[in-house]
Parts: structure tokens; sequence; C-alpha cells
């Protein structure tokens, strides 16, 4: 029987609804929700990415400006530029577009914006605040993730979960949301030895390596849930995960799409995070 779809898109349209709701809730009280988006350099794929958010913002009523400045500008700008934006209260968010030009310190950016203006979650204050479950905000695509196992009613206490892909924006920040849940976590990457007798043994599987197939239907337990934050192209150009997901969906119980699974969910969660980011600076 082949598995149930989670269907992210979906999920997202939901979400931006209660964020439109929450929004008008603020700007009647006064409050206009603000994002500031920040892209150096002339990226292909970042630009696409950017204008997705300032639409998706505009949508739900969030006033969200997007700022492009050339590959040539200086470390010392950009960050005396965020640190205006800190000093401004009518911004709520701050988000700096990776990946940034290499003469550029991606850490020392993401460092200087303030925690409270933090909407992608990728601050050391933030990870601080996930690991030890206080206020902070959660990265969007790993707590997209999280929305997406909650939407199903999937009870993740005393589970095995396997996450392939140790990077600090998704793997680590995942595998702690999950611990937070109760469920045993392994970490790996695609390098693991023996990467399909760890996945064998997983309740739920999230991969996200940035690697075609790197998870096939022999490696997934029968009934498995398995979410797919990959983002890669196929032989034909198009849009696919890390998962090969005509195999895969014939083993596992729930699944993601790629597109339409977790991508729509990271950009609903940065509206999210700026909505509470307003809503916090509001009380």
């Amino acid at each position: 029987m082949a598995a149930k779809l989670i269907d992210g898109k979906a999920l997202a349209q939901q979400i931006r609804a209660e964020v439109s709701g929450r929004t008008q809730a603020l700007k009647a009280r006064g409050v206009q929700p603000a994002l500031a988006i920040i892209m150096v350099g002339d990226d292909p794929a970042s630009a696409v990415y950017t204008k997705h958010k300032v639409n998706d913002s505009t949508e739900t009523g969030l006033a969200a400006t997007l700022e492009r400045y050339p590959a040539t500008m200086a470390e010392n700008e950009l960050l005396a530029r965020i640190r205006t934006l800190n000093e401004d209260p009518a911004v709520h968010g701050i988000l700096v577009q990776l990946p940034l030009p290499k003469h550029m310190d991606a850490h020392k950016v993401i460092e200087t914006i303030s925690p409270a203006k933090d909407v992608d979650g990728f601050h050391v204050a933030s990870a601080g605040a996930l690991m030890v479950g206080q206020p902070g905000f959660w990265p969007c695509t790993p707590h997209g993730c999280m929305k997406m196992l909650e939407s199903i009613g999937y009870d993740l206490r005393g589970k095995h979960a396997v996450v392939i892909g140790r990077s600090n924006i998704v793997g680590k920040p995942m595998a702690m949301m999950l611990l937070g849940k109760n469920a045993t976590v392994t970490i790996c990457h695609s390098a693991t030895q023996d990467l399909k007798a760890m996945t064998l043994q997983a309740d739920v599987i999230v991969a996200a390596v940035g690697k075609r197939n790197v998870l096939t239907a022999d490696m997934v337990k029968p009934g498995a849930v398995v979410i797919d934050v990959g983002m890669n192209t196929n032989d034909e150009g198009k849009l696919c995960g890390d998962v090969d997901f005509a195999g895969v969906k014939e083993v596992a119980g729930w699944i993601t799409p790629v597109p339409g699974g977790v991508g729509p969910m990271t950009r609903a969660m940065l509206l999210v995070n700026t909505l509470e980011a307003a809503e916090r600076a509001a009380r």
C-alpha cells in the first residue's frame, strides 16, 4: 500500500491564514509586523527565494522590504546596516539571505542580528534557547518539519528518528526538536558507514543532505514516516529531493513530496517567526 502524502503546500496555506488573522489583530492595535530581508550579490536561487518571501509576507499582511546590495559590498557595511535595523522599532524581523559572498563571514553576520529579530533562528542565542527548551525562534525548516509531523497526529514519544544531515541549519536543530518530543535520535550523514542499517531501524527518517537518492526503498522500514528536505534537480531538470520518491512511497507509511512538501512549510514558518517577533515587541 502506497504511503500517504503529507501535503506541505496545503498545511502552509492553513498556517498563512492563521498568520493573516493574527496580523490583522496586531494592526488593529496599531502594530504593523515588518520583515527586513537583505540579499548581497546576485545568486539566482537567492533571488527566487527572496521574491517568494516578500510575496508571502505581503499576502498575509506583513510588511516586507528587500534590500539588495552588490557582491562587492564590504562586510563592515553589511554589519552596520544590520545594527541600524536592530535599533529600528518598526522592524521586527531581520533575515540575511545565504549564501553570502566569499569575503564575508556568515557566522559573524548572523551573530550581529539581534536575537529578538532573528526570525531565521540561526543566532547562537536561538540555538541555546532551543537546547534548553526556552522561548526563542526555531529555524524555519526543522520547525516546518515538526509541524508536518504534528499535522498527521504522529506521537514521537519513544520513537526512533534518524536525521541524515548534520548541518547547523537543519540536522542538529531537527535532532534537538525531536529529542524535545522524547524521541530517540540518531544523526547521520551521507558518508555514514552502513547508513542502511541505521535507517532500517527508524520510525521517522529526515533526509537533509542535498544529494539525490540518498534514501532508497530498501533502506526504509515498512510504515516509517519519511520527510524529504532535499532540493535537487533530476536528469530532466525538474525539482526533486534526497529521497527516491517513487520507490520509497511504496514502503513508507507517510512521505513528503518534492516539490510541495517541506519547501512551502519553511516559508510559512518564517512568517510565523516574524509575527511572533512583532507580538513579543508589542507586549
